[in-house]
């Protein structure tokens, strides 16, 4: 069984991004163990810290993942601090991270009409940059994202059904 790390953009208890990445967890469960990285408990990125458990942690999971799909909301028209201090730390060493050759699919999400597309591709390239490996395929964009949640889950069927689409293709060349 293909293992699927989360990587979610967002700590807020209500958020949209953590409901569609619990949602599509549930659904790709009988074929993808899609295991959600805690992204919270890392400290800011400081090149003079080494050897913390939570950093270390993260660059396990990384590396024991098949891929990794990203889930995040646009804040300031980019891509949130939180994810962006997940990535620095795990990028290092430069060129030789565990996102080398890492397959990623992004998906954005926000309240508004543009769905986070300015987050989605500022994160594909700071992956880019990273050496992982995007999946080229249609781009998951979910907009006004707050009134599709009840109760913790995603509920827009249509949305959910075009993510696991896509998803498909992802995990299936995972195995390719």
């Amino acid at each position: 069984m293909p293992v699927i790390l989360g990587l979610c953009g967002s700590l807020r208890a209500a958020s949209s991004s953590a409901a569609l990445m619990r949602t599509l967890a549930e659904r790709l469960a009988p074929r993808v163990r899609l295991e959600i990285a805690d992204i919270a408990a890392l400290p800011h990125y400081n090149a003079d810290i080494e050897g913390n458990p939570q950093v270390a942690r993260l660059i396990e999971q990384i590396s024991a993942a098949d891929g990794l799909l990203f889930v995040t909301p646009e804040y300031n028209y980019s891509v949130p601090g939180l994810l962006k201090n997940a990535l620095d730390w795990a990028s290092r060493p430069a060129y030789k991270s565990v996102f080398k050759g890492k397959p990623a699919l992004v998906i954005s999400v926000s309240g508004g009409a543009l769905g986070g597309v300015r987050a989605q591709a500022h994160l594909k390239y700071i992956l880019n940059g990273m050496l992982a490996v995007n999946h080229v395929g249609q781009e998951i964009v979910v907009t006004h994202a707050n009134r599709k949640v009840e109760n913790g889950r995603f509920t827009d069927e249509a949305t959910l059904d075009f993510a696991l689409a896509e998803l498909d293709s992802f995990i299936a060349s995972l195995n390719a």
